[in-house]
Parts: C-alpha cells; structure tokens; sequence
C-alpha cells in the first residue's frame, strides 16, 4: 500500500477513535410537576379519583408535539396531545382513579410521553389502594353429575385468594373418593365468583352419593358445602321403572355449612 494511501487511512481511523459517539437527545424530558420528585405516588380508596400534573419541557429551539398516555393504572390527561414551544414547560394536569374492586395495596403504573419521531419519556407512577384487608372465601353450588362435581368459588373478600380445595365422597358401603387439600391453580380476584368442575371418570353407576367439598385460603379462612346425588344405570330400564329412574338419576340435594369468614388480615 502507497504511504500516502496508509497515512490517509491512519488519519481517519485516528478521527474516528477520537469522535464521541452521539449523545442521547435531551432537547425535551418529562417529569412529576413541582420538581425533585423521581417519580408520582397516589393513594385512596377503591373509587377514589386522585389528581396530579405531569411537566413537559422542551429545551430545543423549535416546538414540540407530544402524546401522553398512561400504562397499567387508570390515567386521564387533560390534553392527550399537547404542542410546547421553543424553550417551554407544559404542565398537564391528569388524574388517575382508584378502581372500585382494588383489593388493598399497591401497584404500579407509567405516565408515558411519546414525540412525532416516536421517543419516549416515561415517569413511574405507583397507586396504593387504601383499606382493610378482609378474607372472606365460600364454596357454593355444588351438583354432581356425568362431567364430574361443579362448583362455584366465591371471593366475599378484599385480597386475591390461592384456594386450596378438599373433596370427599360417601356412597352406601363408604367412601368413594378422598382428595386431600391442594391448590387449585387458581387466582380468585376479590369480589368475584369463579365456576369450576373437578373431574370424576371413576364415579360409581349405582349408589347414593354424598359429596362434601371443603376451600380453605392461606390464613386458614375455611368453608364447606355438600351435595348429593343418586346415579342408576339409563340402558336397561324402561317403561314405568324408567320413569322413575330419570327422577332419581341426578336428584340432587344441596346442603351449605360455612366453616368461617374469618377476616381482617393485617
């Protein structure tokens, strides 16, 4: 390679060692108004509508349209689109709402600014949920049939429930299923009621049953539920007897006993 050619290309790989890479763009940034504030905290009750305002600055020298949104609380603006002019902060006021099944605690959020070119400013916001924290779990409505036991679970409570699930079954010469407790793989939302079916390919073709399923939550808030059922075959009977049959087949009782509500978890 001539000397010169290698000097020219010395040259430049020495300029492009020594160039900086590209500073980050800070011509604009979002922050909580009033500043020293990192980040926006919110606190209240389940319903409750908090206000706040979000500053937005534009240091370049020539205006600025921004998109704000929120992520993962509730979050209205007073202006979703808002233009800042050379050299200027913007202070939107917004608020965000407590929603009304909020089971007490905290979660977080995200005010997010986003610009034409498509960057992105973010803020975190975290919302606590004010309130006592009750647990209050039953099982109701329970029936027994050809798919297995169904069952309603229902969260009477203000925190998310794990339910652990117990089922016993009596025919007429004595047990037929013993399932000890287990979790169900399942979160229950507070005020919510969820259907479930626990399968039973073994059930008996004949006998009188008696079911009783027992839910327990992790501080040991319990409840219990019963039903019962009669299954004869369908095939062989006919006429009158079949008659009979089809109103004894799933004939099924319910009986309800709440083994507690037990609540207030610190």
């Amino acid at each position: 390679m001539p000397s010169a050619v290698r000097v020219l290309c010395l040259s430049l790989l020495a300029l492009t060692a020594a160039t900086p890479p590209a500073a980050a763009d800070a011509s604009w940034s979002v922050a909580p108004s009033g500043g020293g504030r990192p980040s926006f905290y919110a606190e209240g009750a389940p319903g409750t509508v908090l206000e706040d305002t979000v500053s937005v600055t534009n240091r370049g020298g020539w205006p600025l349209t921004v998109r704000l949104t929120g992520d993962g609380v509730p979050l209205a603006f007073a202006g979703r689109t808002v233009r800042i002019p050379p050299r200027t902060r913007a202070d939107v006021p917004f608020t965000v709402t407590v929603p009304a099944s909020a089971a007490p605690g905290v979660r977080s959020g995200t005010v997010v600014a986003v610009d034409p070119d498509g960057r992105t400013r973010t803020v975190p916001l975290r919302l606590r949920a004010t309130g006592p924290e009750l647990t209050a779990l039953t099982v109701e409505r329970v029936t027994v049939d050809r798919d297995g036991i169904t069952y309603d679970l229902v969260n009477r409570g203000t925190v998310p429930l794990v339910p652990h699930l117990a089922i016993r079954a009596d025919g007429l010469f004595g047990p037929l299923l013993d399932r000890p407790a287990r979790p169900l793989g399942t979160t229950l939302p507070p005020a919510s009621r969820t259907r479930l079916t626990e399968p039973w390919p073994d059930r008996p073709a004949v006998d009188a049953v008696d079911v009783r399923l027992t839910v327990t939550a992790e501080d040991g808030t319990a409840d219990t539920a019963s039903a019962s059922a009669r299954f004869v075959p369908w095939g062989p009977v006919t006429g009158t007897a079949g008659a009979l049959t089809a109103g004894l087949a799933l004939g099924v009782v319910r009986r309800h006993r709440r083994a507690g509500l037990r609540g207030v978890r610190g």
